[in-house]
């Protein structure tokens, strides 16, 4: 086949907090029914690329159940198809864990040479987006360079968390600087790089020795100046969903009437492992308005602008508006949830109300992630009846209703953790 394609799926991104505590940031659900790592492996098969290896690390578990052989994504193959890549060691006790993205890539660099492509496209697994890979390749070939960058013009006050790339007015590029505090200008890489694959092992091999090798810090620097590389800069839809105001952001723009990602392009599905479950049940009081709601999901309650994942309960007079709600949540009788994002598997007690307005504090815990008013549920939380929590608030995983003691007002910008000094256990079931 003559194009691999290496998807970087180990992260555990941090910036999305509570969300990423027991699973890796590829696995995290999106837009009720997806996970993140399916727009890029429907991104490949669409693209006529059915030769895939996934790197995977922190809390795998979720991920590969998710994979698995890769049939929902005809990925299933004798020949190609697809395969996860874990850390490993040798004999001689070489590599171990992947300590960069380089890094990671250079320790499956045998299964680079085995599969014998004559280009690798490497792959971010928790970008949301639709890309015709091909289109991209097919510059690649015409500007007749070693390596080819995907890019976009992003906001510049935001151009600082990305790396930024300088070109000629043949696109060549002539500098790139990984997350400058100062940015030149707003073109970013969007972590999309297509090699011809002998240059990559030969610049690979010269990193292998070198822990913490990165392609933003090392391999691409190195190649700008080794060989031409060139710029193909991407104008469609494209978000980094890094933190949990974009991932709250890119969410609920999809059930605004005219979503900028068409989720329903039948030329260009996005593709997903996907639970048998019943169809939406609205009861007599049940409503939703500009919201997306997955299978399974019992509707009694009020729902507006918002996105309800599948298995999700919603009691008579609760209220759910300008919130994520995770699979298989429970929200009972008369609760209120604003602006919310809820995991999977919680409890939210009868006339609770959680996004309670007050005094806009940000998080003390975590000021630069929760500023605006977002409160974010942990996984298998049980949140008490009756029971007001405020702006800006974390409630940690698998909190229990003890763990609330007395309290009946949690105040904006607090983070509820457990009461006891063992701290949380990483459970990784996704």
């Amino acid at each position: 086949m003559e194009t691999l394609a290496l998807i970087l799926a180990g992260g555990r991104g941090t910036r999305l907090d509570l969300l990423t505590d027991h699973r890796s940031k590829p696995s995290v659900p999106f837009a009720g029914k997806f996970r993140l790592i399916d727009f890029a492996l429907s991104n490949c098969v669409n693209s006529g690329i059915y030769n895939v290896g996934v790197l995977t690390q922190y809390l795998p578990m979720s991920l590969h159940d998710h994979i698995g052989i890769g049939k929902p994504w005809d990925l299933d193959r004798k020949i190609g198809g697809i395969k996860l890549l874990q850390p490993y060691t040798g004999k001689d006790k070489k590599y171990g864990w992947y300590q960069g993205t380089a890094h990671a890539v250079c320790q499956n660099i045998n299964y680079i040479k085995e599969s014998n492509p004559k280009y690798v496209i490497i792959l971010s697994g928790d970008h949301v987006y639709k890309m015709d890979y091909s289109q991209m390749i097919d510059y690649h070939k015409e500007k007749k360079g070693e390596l080819t960058i995907a890019a976009q013009a992003v906001p510049l006050e935001e151009a600082n968390r990305f790396g930024i790339l300088e070109t000629d007015k043949d696109m060549e590029i002539r500098n790139f600087i990984e997350k400058p505090e100062s940015p030149p200008n707003n073109l970013a890489s969007m972590g999309i790089y297509v090699f011809n694959t002998a240059a990559l092992i030969d610049i690979l091999e010269e990193h292998c020795n070198q822990e913490n090798s990165d392609f933003g810090h090392h391999i691409i620097p190195q190649m700008i100046e080794k060989a031409p590389s060139y710029c193909y800069e991407y104008k469609g839809y494209w978000r980094d969903v890094g933190t949990v105001q974009s991932f709250w952001e890119t969410n609920l723009a999809l059930a605004s009437t005219m979503p900028e990602l068409n989720l329903y392009d039948q030329n260009w599905r996005i593709h997903t492992r996907s639970q048998e479950e019943p169809p939406v049940k609205f009861g007599g009081s049940g409503s939703a308005k500009q919201s997306i709601i997955a299978n399974g999901s019992i509707i009694n309650g009020e729902v507006e602008n918002s996105v309800i994942a599948s298995g999700v309960f919603i009691e008579e007079g609760a209220k759910v508006k300008d919130s994520i709600i995770f699979n298989n949540t429970r929200i009972k009788a008369d609760a209120t949830l604003n602006k919310v994002i809820v995991d999977k598997n919680v409890v939210i007690g009868p006339n609770s109300y959680i996004g309670y307005s007050q005094e806009l504090t940000s998080n003390h815990d975590k000021p630069n992630l929760y500023k605006s008013g977002l409160t974010v549920i942990g996984k298998g939380a049980k949140i008490p009846s009756n029971i007001k929590i405020g702006l800006n608030c974390r409630v940690c995983p698998y909190i229990g209703e003890s763990d609330f003691g007395d309290e009946v007002l949690i105040t904006s910008g607090s983070s509820v953790k457990p009461r006891n000094d063992k701290g949380l256990h990483l459970v990784d079931v996704g």
